[in-house]
């Protein structure tokens, strides 16, 4: 017997969920709200630390970007759970929205300003130091926006389309995902061992990759949703044991694994685009293939 038919009330002629059944993706969704909640949190008490003169690896931020991470794992996890055991809903969806806007919206922007933007080395150029102070809180204004526009964009737009249609039978999302961008600016802080940016070049690039992401989020170019990916069909030994291998890095080499990966995924949208135009440049073809439908 399925998970799906266990859950079933066996009271009801249209084979309906339990109601309890419902409260296993609201889990889920409520420890993705707690986790962004943890983020701001501990991205305040960091700043608080380093405001005191601690300005080598920041604890809490190293927390609040590792919990960032576990949100985007749970993220994941609510939407196939709800799915798998026909218990998706209305509320559900919505909860699961604004529980995103915290955890992958707000969170990581204050985490990126904190870490990215506040503790510019006082001996800056006055004017230099006051542009990229503005500058930063544009930026992360942007991301939030930009972050809270495509989540939007989701829950309206049936079977979009994106700009680059890609192979039938797979599921695409139109523009970056924000649990993804929310995981990048996660990534880079760990990576850079939770230590503030000081030098106005490294703020400034900070500042240029902010303002990549929230670009890619409100784009329409195609990302890989992977939601094809069925977690009960069988599996093959080899995929298992690269499974087990990326674990083992994981855990071993969690910066730069973690890392590669968030740029790699991010970074897949930017060369398929790219790689769209310069094939249709070459091959002087004006007329694209017609549009399959695609995960939002």
């Amino acid at each position: 017997m399925s998970l799906r038919d266990r859950l079933v009330d066996p009271h009801s002629p249209d084979r309906h969920p339990r109601k309890a059944a419902y409260l296993l993706p609201g889990l889920f969704t409520a420890g993705n709200l707690f986790l962004g909640f943890l983020a701001i949190m501990k991205s305040v008490e960091g700043a608080l630390m380093a405001a005191a003169g601690n300005l080598g690896p920041n604890p809490h931020w190293e927390l609040a970007a590792k919990v960032i991470g576990v949100a985007v794992f749970l993220d994941g996890l609510d939407g196939r759970i709800a799915r798998l055991t026909n218990t998706t809903s209305e509320f559900g969806r919505e909860l699961d929205s604004l529980a995103d806007v915290i955890s992958f919206g707000i969170a990581p922007a204050v985490l990126a300003y904190v870490w990215g933007f506040f503790f510019l080395d006082p001996d800056t150029p006055p004017q230099l130091r006051k542009h990229l102070l503005q500058g930063g809180y544009f930026i992360v204004f942007s991301f939030l926006l930009c972050g809270a526009s495509r989540l939007a964009r989701f829950n309206i737009t049936t079977d979009p389309v994106p700009r680059n249609p890609g192979r039938p039978g797979r599921k695409y999302f139109v523009g970056l995902p924000i649990p993804a961008a929310a995981g990048l600016v996660a990534a880079v802080v760990y990576a850079f061992n939770c230590e503030p940016l000081r030098s106005w070049p490294a703020i400034a690039a900070w500042l240029a990759l902010m303002a990549l992401v929230s670009f890619l989020m409100v784009s329409t170019w195609r990302y890989r949703s992977f939601k094809d990916f069925s977690l009960v069909s069988p599996r093959s030994p080899f995929s298992i044991v690269l499974l087990g291998m990326l674990i083992y890095l994981i855990w071993r080499y969690s910066e730069p694994v973690l890392l590669a990966l968030a740029v790699v995924y991010v970074g897949s949208g930017i060369v398929v685009r790219l790689g769209g135009l310069i094939r249709r440049r070459i091959r002087g073809a004006h007329h694209p293939p017609n549009p399959q439908q695609q995960a939002g």
